[in-house]
């Protein structure tokens, strides 16, 4: 693991991923997305109950690493943006819950990451802004539609309009917005949670949600039905029920 992207894991299995390019405002450069993907097969693979991925510094991310895609050719950016959207896919594709934690500016890439998670847990010092369009390029168009709405994601693509912490809070992005001497012990009680829950229960809810979204009702109670079948065939749920 390169330093780009810090490792973390603690005895409950609760993993933070950190960017750590501070320096850069945690530019988004292709070190950092093989970084990410790699976390995330590792989290993955150790059987992570819960993932926080956070950032050093005061900038969540501040998008592409312009200064490293000016001396690319067409085909090393296009490769380069083919390791971003891994990178995206990585975080979406765990199986167990995900949440970004953001205290400060996300840009384009940073909204990437953020959308990518599961929910967004965020102090007033965070901001969402996709500027990609207004510097020529194109990137960002896919995630933040769906969740903020079309009309939205048109208005900050097209203007560079920033969304604040509490804009984000109001159109769904952000789902907690938290003041930064309370972060740490909302995010403990987020741990605590999901670490005492069964975890095959969280990660069959998390698919369910996921997948249902993009059927219509019928497939998505489908969906909701073979899952139910697995949780049935592990039993796990007899322990829990145990516990009331």
């Amino acid at each position: 693991m390169t330093d780009t992207v810090l490792y973390e894991a603690d005895a409950r299995g609760v993993v933070v991923l950190r960017l750590n390019r501070p320096a850069a405002r945690n530019a988004f450069n292709l070190a950092m997305a093989e970084s990410l993907a790699t976390a995330c097969r590792r989290a993955a693979a150790e059987d992570a109950r819960l993932v926080l991925l956070r950032a050093e510094g005061p900038v969540f991310c501040a998008g592409a690493d312009l200064k490293e895609r000016q001396g690319m050719t067409d085909d090393q950016v296009r490769a380069r943006r083919l390791k971003g959207f891994a990178a995206y896919a990585a975080i979406e594709a765990l199986p167990m819950p995900v949440v970004a934690v953001v205290e400060g500016p996300a840009v384009g890439s940073g909204c990437e990451m953020a959308a990518a998670c599961d929910f967004v847990v965020a102090t007033p010092a965070a901001s969402f802004r996709t500027p990609e369009a207004l510097w020529g390029t194109v990137g960002a168009t896919q995630r933040l539609p769906r969740v903020l709405g079309k009309r939205l994601a048109k208005d900050m693509m097209l203007t560079g309009r920033v969304l604040t912490a509490e804009e984000a809070l109001a159109h769904g992005l952000v789902t907690r917005l938290v003041a930064p001497e309370a972060l740490e012990a909302v995010l403990e009680e987020i741990a605590a949670t999901v670490a005492q829950a069964p975890p095959a229960a969280l990660r069959l809810a998390k698919r369910c949600i996921d997948e249902g979204v993009e059927r219509d009702p019928h497939g998505a109670l489908a969906t909701e039905l073979l899952a139910i079948e697995e949780s049935l065939a592990a039993a796990e749920w007899r322990a829990a029920m145990a516990r009331f």
